[in-house]
């Protein structure tokens, strides 16, 4: 059994993983369906490297997995109740939102 630091730790690579506005739009997007990294380059107006570097970060911490058909690969959510997670945030974002006049608010609040 792993230490309890280690555990820490890992959980905190998963968050340093999704905390980037660009790979935070690709969770959403693919937690609609699988997506190509040409339609999420469109999606994001990122360049496709780098589009697949945030794609890369995300399936190297357990996010996403990717299937590949022909000479295009799909990327969706391996556990799509990280949107539960997302759904958290947003709740977290909208008590702030009310309680701070400084908050930033979400186009969903």
């Amino acid at each position: 059994m792993k230490r309890k630091e280690d555990y820490y730790k890992i959980r905190s690579e998963i968050l340093k993983a999704m905390a980037h506005p660009s790979r935070l739009f690709i969770i959403e997007e693919i937690s609609k369906g699988e997506r190509c990294v040409c339609e999420l380059t469109d999606m994001i107006g990122a360049d496709i490297s780098t589009v697949s570097k945030h794609l890369s970060v995300l399936k190297k911490a357990g996010i996403v997995t990717d299937r590949k058909q022909g000479t295009t690969i799909f990327y969706r959510l391996r556990v799509e109740c990280i949107m539960d997670f997302m759904n958290c945030i947003d709740n977290v974002m909208k008590a702030n939102a009310e309680t701070n006049i400084n908050a930033v608010k979400c186009c969903k609040c």
